[in-house]
């Protein structure tokens, strides 16, 4: 079956203007141009159309979803497959928000009082599902699975003080790479001192022990790893490695 632009775009939901935008950066281009000069889009472009919506959905740039589509070992089927894993694990998340806002409102309407544990269990679990997307698998091949399954199994029995310090902490140190990369500051300097002295106060808040090869290479994977890069240089570029150097440079 072949469809008009108009068609598509009401098949869809894409409107016009975007599916033209996508023509010309060569995300999405018609099967055919008529004479008239009307785009017609035939069957391998509407599956293209949702597997650029499935992207989107989970956040990836037009420019990466064109790499990724036009990449001549892209398997679809298995791409598919991550994707429903991905929004299964975004469900388990936010059924588990839902679920914490439900008992909350049970817990007002019934002038019942929540333990303070019970309020942030929500938010502890959904820290513990960024960590595994993150970077789990790393983890589990650097450290092995005992290291990891005990780190995960401090984070779950964290106190309310404990998480809040912890959610602190990793804030400050955002903030504060943030002002020293956009300063110019020298991370072995004062500013980056500061910082990998915060970073070991962030790493020991669920840690029984402190071990420095342990800090020295999470802060490579910060520079190795884009997922890590993509969070610390979200604000502003270049934190990441910023960071990496003053870990380097102050953790001996």
């Amino acid at each position: 079956m072949e469809y008009s632009i108009q068609q598509l775009s009401r098949l869809s939901g894409v409107t016009t203007r975007a599916l033209r935008w996508y023509d010309k950066i060569g995300l999405l281009k018609p099967s055919r141009v008529a004479e008239s000069g009307y785009r017609y889009y035939g069957q391998t472009e509407v599956d293209r159309l949702q597997d650029i919506l499935f992207y989107r959905a989970l956040g990836v740039e037009l420019a990466r979803i064109r790499e990724f589509l036009d990449d001549p070992a892209f398997d679809r089927l298995a791409v598919l497959r991550g994707h429903l894993a991905a929004l299964e694990e975004e469900r388990e998340r936010v059924q588990g928000l839902i679920d914490s806002v439900k008992e909350t409102i049970l817990t007002q309407e019934r002038k019942e009082i929540m333990s303070d544990e019970k309020k942030f269990e929500a938010f502890k679990r959904q820290a513990l599902e960024d960590f595994g997307r993150t970077y789990e698998a790393e983890s589990r091949s650097k450290y092995g699975d005992a290291e990891v399954d005990s780190m995960l199994a401090r984070i779950k029995g964290t106190t309310q003080e404990q998480y809040a310090e912890w959610e602190r902490l990793g804030q400050a140190i955002l903030e504060k790479l943030s002002a020293a990369v956009a300063t110019g500051a020298d991370p072995a300097g004062e500013k980056g001192k500061e910082i990998a002295d915060l970073h070991c106060r962030w790493l020991t808040v669920t840690e029984d022990k402190y071990d420095v090869p342990h800090h020295r290479g999470l802060a490579e994977l910060y520079v190795q790893d884009e997922r890590f890069t993509a969070y610390y240089d979200k604000e502003q570029p270049g934190c990441a490695q910023f960071l990496r150097d003053a870990v380097l440079a102050w953790v001996h």
